[in-house]
């Protein structure tokens, strides 16, 4: 029998997300700032963001006859207009496609060509870049839109504010929108093939994990007028957008927007607003746990942390509990997913330690073998998933979403896990090559493709390994060298040197080169990468093991 939620099922209204969040009712003062800009104390309450996004949605209609199902991208970095915007989009119909701002011009302008965007959002600091995409996509000039406090001089590129409806011969009315068929964001999560794969979210997924969200104790608890939150979770990853986002609308508790984490001005925020929660990834426990700078500052204010994108360490929450005495709980989502599936209350972070937590209201689970049958309790297999939060399938990829669900209706999330007897579950394992760095995506066959493109390689393997002191896996390649090539630490570094110069950041071979004489791969000619990682798990086991020489 499958797993089911241990909480009451919660109704989920069949609504838009402009209709659920903008206009109930709120119990905290509308007036009151809800989003502050942690460095010009630019802010917005709950009535300016409904206006602006009121405006911004009817200039879209009026200034590009916006249609119902059109994409919006955006690209930039955490600000406090990109609430403002999203809800915009979604008051015109349209779909909101958020890109991490660290792609180079190739990345955002296949998410743009692929999701069929009819523009682009982004600050000055990245209209370079974004001109280079948009006309790599074929999108005019013109439809680069700016947001943030910049300016383009020369005109070409209009601010948000600038795209009104004022002067139209009839005021632009909202579409109607049908929550289960119409959606709400175009998420991308990269793919094992190195081909980014749009995740469709509709708008009843969203309200669904909004209801789902609500009924988690840590929401309820949260008190707007006393509450604070740092919003350094990036508003173009899932976790943030609706994370970060959805708890501030929904409780009125401020957030402080960071646009980048440091982790020395994280902590003066924390100690000048008195921030009480905070949703983060593992690295950001690892820096709050034993970076030596969070001495210097105040931070008893924070009541509970909330970790999630990546697996958090037993010992990292410990460290976390032993230095400021604040309690750091596990979470677990996808984008496919809204992203929640299951969470930790926050009393609950200690007594099942490794845990990500139980099920969220109206979902279900089911554990599997390799074979697809169905496994009890404490038994390890991949996870499968049902509820309403669930996405419909992927963008224009019909043949992914017959791989990643069963016929009756299951979606594989491709990670191992096993649930005890209390509902209480624990992930082991990912069964999907991804590597996961401080929760961005990196396909490895993306970094495979453009070593592989050089003289001196006959063949490549990435993986991930997992670097302790940062807490997160990171890229490495294991090259086979062609003959005649010589290894060495040079010839390693250069390799390196060179793939980082060409990819984002987060996709940088932050584990190195290794030389290797065999790439291991089945008969069919598959790299087993699950081989590659045994074997480097053994030799560091080995290496941990063996004595250490006396000097």
């Amino acid at each position: 029998m499958p797993i089911p939620s241990l909480q009451a099922p919660v109704q989920i209204p069949l609504v838009d997300l402009w209709t659920y969040h903008l206009e109930q009712p709120k119990s905290y003062p509308v007036d009151k700032p809800i989003f502050v800009d942690c460095d010009t104390g630019r802010s917005h309450s709950f009535n300016q963001l409904k206006h602006l996004a009121h405006e911004f949605g009817k200039g879209l209609r009026h200034v590009f006859n916006w249609q119902k199902g059109d994409v919006m991208g955006l690209y930039t970095p955490n600000n406090i207009d990109v609430p403002v915007l999203y809800f915009g989009i979604h008051w015109a119909g349209g779909i909101a496609s958020p890109a991490n701002p660290t792609y180079t011009p190739e990345d955002l302008a296949q998410q743009l060509k692929d999701s069929g965007s009819k523009a682009l959002l982004t600050q000055k600091p990245f209209l370079e870049a974004a001109r280079k995409a948009a006309a790599l996509a074929g999108l005019s000039a013109d439809r680069v839109l700016l947001m943030g406090d910049g300016r383009d001089e020369t005109g070409v590129h209009r601010h948000w504010t600038e795209i009104t409806a004022q002067g139209a011969p009839v005021q632009p009315q909202k579409p109607q929108i049908d929550p289960k068929k119409d959606l709400a964001y175009l998420v991308y999560s990269s793919g094992t093939t190195g081909m980014p794969k749009g995740v469709m979210l509709s708008h009843y997924n969203m309200v669904a994990q909004s209801a789902q969200a609500e009924k988690q104790n840590d929401i309820r608890c949260i008190l707007g007028e006393v509450d604070t939150q740092l919003g350094v979770l990036p508003f173009f990853h899932i976790y943030g957008l609706f994370v970060v986002l959805g708890t501030t609308i929904h409780t009125g508790a401020k957030c402080v927007i960071m646009p980048k984490f440091d982790i020395e001005k994280a902590c003066k925020l924390i100690q000048d607003n008195h921030v009480t929660f905070m949703y983060v990834p593992p690295p950001i426990v690892l820096a709050l746990g034993k970076h030596p700078v969070i001495s210097k500052y105040d931070l008893s204010s924070l009541r509970w942390i909330t970790s999630a994108a990546a697996p958090l360490s037993r010992e990292l929450a410990v460290s976390v509990w032993d230095r400021l005495k604040v309690g750091v709980k596990q979470g677990y989502g996808l984008s496919e997913t809204s992203p929640g599936v299951m969470v930790q209350l926050p009393e609950e972070w200690y007594k099942y330690q490794g845990s990500v937590g139980r099920l969220y209201a109206n979902m279900e689970a089911m554990i599997v073998d390799e074979d697809g049958k169905e496994l009890g309790y404490n038994e390890s297999g991949e996870l499968l998933l049902k509820g309403p939060n669930v996405f419909s399938g992927y963008w224009k990829r019909p043949e992914l979403n017959k791989e990643n669900f069963t016929e009756d209706g299951w979606y594989k999330t491709g990670d191992i896990f096993y649930c005890c007897p209390k509902g209480n579950f624990y992930i082991t394992d990912r069964k999907k090559e991804l590597i996961k760095y401080k929760g961005f995506q990196v396909p490895p066959a993306e970094l495979e493709e453009k070593l592989i493109g050089r003289e001196d390689i006959a063949d490549v393997c990435v993986i991930g390994i997992w670097d302790k002191e940062q807490h997160t896996e990171i890229p490495r390649a294991y090259v086979v060298l062609r003959s005649g090539v010589e290894e060495s630490e040079a010839k390693a570094k250069e390799i390196t040197e060179w793939l980082n110069a060409k990819v984002a950041p987060s996709k940088k071979l932050r584990g190195g080169v290794r030389f290797i004489k065999e790439v291991p791969k089945s008969q069919a000619g598959k790299i087993l990468r699950r081989l590659l990682r045994d074997q480097v798990k053994k030799e560091e086991e080995a290496e941990a093991a063996a004595p250490r020489a006396k000097l």
